[in-house]
């Protein structure tokens, strides 16, 4: 591969050769390949917390209180609530959920601590009065981090998980009224030993001491996502098959997306074992963020495993998460974003307007529609954007609009010949073609021209002479004239096509002819489609629309009849 030097670098040095791969996990006989989800993990939203800290402007009192709202009502039950040690907003903001009772009683709030000894204090200053609270408690662990920020051991990183422990564990015996529940995260847990992050959640596990009544919460996090999600999935089911008493812990993840795969090791995670995700709402968080909690639940739920958490506005979700973070979700975000529902192109409109027809038919209950791997309107969607029209568009894209927007179901044929004039609109604009536009270039082609002939009434009789044919009597107007006209045929219209050959001198031949109704009532209205062929062999599609069905396909007949006309300005048909 050719690579450039990059401007800065004056050693004129690979830059590939800066990184080392990351070291693979020896798990031979690894079991989470085969296992498949079926249940939702225990969700922890972190956007207060983790996400918070991310933002280029901290959430204020008003916006904190917003998002809480939203993530109770969503039916988060463990919510981080935020970092009271080291923000007095944090702390204010914790003591007024407290103290002014926001806090449901299903759910948990949970507070971060380093483990220093005046910061935990503080930690459990601001908790006082909670039913009940999750205290995370956390130090840095990797290699590196020992390394190059604390120079310390493994021996002496312990002594620092330890001690925080232990003063939390006397704190909680002295906190009357309140439910401690323990967590501890060895930050860094993808760049810290298998066997020597097992060896510090034991030595913690050691001073709580739990029980499978009352667990502690290892949290693993992916503070940097380091390496393929395969790896992070054996990282957590080596953890969950080493770790002593496990069923004395509840196993969680915090995976970041430094590598764009956040989800996916999340997901493999849980195969993995683990039992709990912390995470964001559309991933807000340091760098690249934190995972997706809204990817991962809506995954959830393409599969038929209902993810306990309300997803079904999920517009109002983004509205909110976009204020509260002041940051844009992308449109083309998974699930939530306003393009991801939306076919540009003409074979993916096509088979989304046949999936559709064949759902509608089945009423099986399952959704079955290419390209559109959940039902928009189980996130509060409707079917208005799913379709929409550009240059790379095709005529089932333009079907699916005048079926859905207008309710006109056109043959197939007619849907090749009109998309061919919105195909021209578009690329003369290069933009996108609205429904609106569509509906206006429709109208203008098919319905709208009157001119030379447009038809007034009509009455019909029986043929004397053949009794299987009819004589049809119209008025029509020509060149805005009225003028009677007279012929006959099996059917309105080929008795119509046979008096305009008669007395406008208008050959024309019909080859196919469809009709359907477009509402239902007494206001009901039939549109009528009819394939006529010119002298010169030319084929025009007429369109016409009445409350009378026989109206209506005569006036198709005259759709079709002006458009030669206006092709052929000196074809026959104009006599005075």
């Amino acid at each position: 591969m050719n690579r450039k030097t990059p401007p800065n670098n004056t050693a004129g040095v690979d830059p590939s050769q800066k990184y080392t791969a990351f070291k693979p996990i020896d798990l031979p006989d690894r079991q989470w390949p085969g296992r498949v989800i079926t249940a939702p993990p225990i969700w922890c939203s972190v956007d207060l917390r983790d996400g918070n800290q991310a933002l280029i402007e901290p959430m204020d009192g008003p916006r904190k209180r917003r998002m809480f709202a939203l993530l109770v009502e969503m039916g988060f039950k463990e919510i981080e609530v935020g970092f009271p040690s080291a923000s007095q907003t944090d702390f204010d903001f914790v003591r007024a959920l407290i103290e002014e009772d926001l806090i449901p009683d299903d759910v948990t709030i949970q507070v971060l601590t380093q483990s220093r000894d005046h910061l935990i204090e503080r930690t459990f200053e601001s908790i006082a009065g909670a039913r009940r609270a999750i205290v995370h408690l956390y130090n840095s662990t990797s290699t590196l981090q020992r390394r190059v920020v604390f120079g310390l051991d493994q021996a002496g990183i312990v002594d620092i998980a330890v001690k925080g422990a232990e003063q939390i564990r006397d704190l909680a015996k002295g906190m009357s009224g309140t439910e401690i529940i323990h967590q501890y995260s060895p930050e860094s847990f993808t760049g810290t030993e298998m066997v020597f992050a097992k060896e510090i959640c034991e030595a913690v596990m050691d001073v709580w001491q739990p029980t499978p009544q009352k667990k502690t919460i290892f949290n693993l996090p992916a503070t940097v996502e380091m390496s393929t999600p395969n790896i992070y999935a054996d990282q957590i089911e080596w953890f969950h098959r080493n770790i002593k008493n496990r069923d004395s812990i509840v196993l969680s993840l915090h995976p970041h997306n430094d590598r764009g795969t956040g989800v996916a090791a999340a997901e493999l995670g849980v195969m993995a074992g683990a039992d709990r995700i912390e995470g964001t709402l559309f991933g807000n968080g340091e760098r690249t963020g934190n995972v997706d909690v809204v990817n991962l639940g809506l995954n959830l739920f393409t599969q038929g495993v209902d993810p306990g958490i309300d997803f079904s506005d999920i517009d109002r979700l983004r509205e909110t998460a976009e204020y509260c973070n002041q940051l844009p979700v992308h449109p083309r975000h998974p699930y939530a974003g306003d393009l991801v529902y939306t076919a540009f192109s003409g074979s993916h409109q096509d088979a989304i307007k046949k999936g559709m027809a064949a759902m509608k038919q089945s009423n099986s209950g399952l959704w079955e529609v290419p390209y559109l791997p959940i039902d928009p309107q189980d996130v509060g969607r409707s079917y208005e954007a799913v379709v929409r029209i550009n240059s790379q568009s095709g005529k089932g894209g333009v079907a699916y609009i005048l079926q859905t927007e207008y309710g006109l179901d056109l043959p197939r044929k007619l849907q090749a010949a009109f998309t061919q004039k919105v195909q021209e609109e578009a690329d003369t604009s290069g933009k996108e073609i609205t429904p609106h536009k569509i509906w206006s270039l429709f109208e203008q082609t098919y319905l709208t021209p009157r001119q030379p002939y447009a038809f007034v009434e009509h009455r019909s009789v029986p043929d004397t002479h053949a009794s299987e044919k009819r004589v049809l009597t119209a008025m029509i107007t020509v060149d805005g004239t009225k003028r009677e006209i007279r012929g006959s045929g099996n059917g309105p219209i080929a008795a119509f096509v046979d008096a305009l050959r008669r007395d406008c001198g208008v050959e024309v031949k019909v080859h196919d002819y469809h009709e359907h109704a477009v509402s239902s009532g007494a206001d009901a209205k039939a549109v009528a489609y009819v394939e006529a062929e010119a002298a010169d062999g030319t084929i025009y599609w007429g369109v016409g629309r009445h409350a009378n069905i026989v109206v209506a396909s005569l006036d198709a007949v005259l759709s079709a009849v002006n458009q030669m006309v206006a092709a052929e300005p000196k074809a026959p048909g104009r006599a005075a």
